[in-house]
């Protein structure tokens, strides 16, 4: 981030540095990590002795602070998404797949869970998703129902990030009320618990740990239930509202590296007696992805730390944030690619990486149309007052 800004605290410069030597590290396993479909144990190694998991999880519970810190996130997720998706990914579901024990859980849940996320020696996950559900949640068809001490949990959930390889699942389904009403409601189920069952029937275009997880008749005590009963969406929320600016910083570091990429290229390769980076469109190419990720960037912070101090009541803001970074990553990653020319497009490369993994960004955690649906409403409703 230029000098002329903000300069970040000594904190999250540490962070950044700490994120950086990880990245670093990563770079020679990202060709293997970022093609494979479950977790990869060397990743898994580099992320857990980094012990930047930590930054996911609360102070009290082996945490880096006091609550999990939304600028912290993104300020590690740029550096990360710089290396590997896939180290990228692993480290941000250890937030978004346990912040519902951090905010919801009870004491006993925290004590068991929290330390072990933090240190990586749990894999976190947060099941959403149906086969025939993706952003309206409300149409969810998996259940819960309280049976005694119990709680007794149906449905099939799909395209879920560690799905098969984390060692619980966060499960959102239908609850009735007693009052007949339906509520949903947030249940941890540890991931060997009898009835669940795992299986891998999709992989997208930048290979992710992905999974669909059956759970039929899955009993498991009521006090693994996260939050009040018919109040799941409440935490579902809360963890957009923390996470969903990070996506932002994921994309920033996507766009950065391609930058650097094609940098690299057109100021290394001559082309007509001319470097490439001063020949024809390529210069103003180059400098508008530059821009453009100077913008993105100095937003995303601003917002990362609106977010740490007033997640919900920032919601929108991140949202905007999710939208221009990774907006502007597509944008630059391509021309980056256009630049390089047929190097751009050698299979395995990190550019080519880079390529498939900022176009999935758009799409998960909110998709850009989804967002801007939901902007547009508080926008007019916001006019009209």
């Amino acid at each position: 981030m230029s000098a002329q800004f903000n300069p970040l605290e000594a904190e999250y410069i540490e962070l950044q540095d700490r994120a950086r030597v990880l990245a670093d590290s990563a770079l020679s396993h990202a060709e293997r990590a970022d093609e494979s479909d479950s977790v990869d144990t060397e990743v898994l190694k580099l992320l857990k002795d980094s012990g930047l998991a930590a930054v996911q999880v609360p102070a009290a519970y082996g945490g880096h602070f006091e609550s999990p810190d939304s600028l912290g996130v993104t300020i590690v997720r740029e550096q990360l998404a710089a290396s590997s998706s896939h180290l990228d990914s692993l480290f941000a579901m250890q937030g978004i797949g346990s912040y519902a024990i951090a905010v919801g859980g009870s004491d006993e849940m925290k004590e068991h869970w929290l330390p072990l996320v933090a240190g990586m020696d749990a894999i976190a996950a947060l099941a959403l998703t149906e086969p025939d559900v993706g952003s309206d949640l409300k149409a969810l068809s998996t259940t819960i129902v309280a049976d005694g001490d119990h709680v007794i949990v149906n449905g099939t959930k799909s395209f879920i990030t560690n799905g098969g390889d984390a060692s619980y699942y966060c499960v959102l389904g239908k609850e009735n009320a007693a009052d007949g009403g339906v509520g949903y409601s947030l249940v941890l189920v540890p991931a060997d618990t009898p009835g669940v069952t795992t299986s891998r029937p999709h992989q997208i275009i930048a290979p992710h740990v992905l999974g669909d997880i059956v759970f039929d008749e899955v009993r498991v005590p009521s006090s693994h239930r996260l939050g009040n009963p018919g109040r799941g969406f409440s935490l579902v929320l809360a963890t957009l509202a923390t996470f969903r600016v990070s996506v932002a910083g994921a994309a920033i570091g996507s766009a950065q590296a391609a930058l650097d990429d094609a940098l690299a290229h057109t100021t290394g390769r001559e082309q007509f007696g001319v470097p490439l980076a001063r020949l024809g469109p390529v210069p103003q190419m180059l400098a508008m992805s530059w821009t453009e990720i100077e913008m993105a960037r100095t937003f995303t912070y601003q917002v990362a730390r609106a977010a740490a101090a007033d997640p919900l009541g920032s919601l929108h803001l991140s949202s905007m944030a999710k939208i221009g970074a990774t907006e502007v990553a597509g944008r630059a990653v391509d021309r980056s690619v256009q630049v390089m020319g047929r190097f751009g497009l050698i299979r395995g490369s990190r550019i080519e990486r880079l390529y498939r993994a900022a176009r999935p960004m758009r799409v998960y955690e909110g998709a850009t149309e989804v967002l801007l649906d939901s902007l547009s409403k508080k926008l007019i409703k916001e006019h009209a007052r």
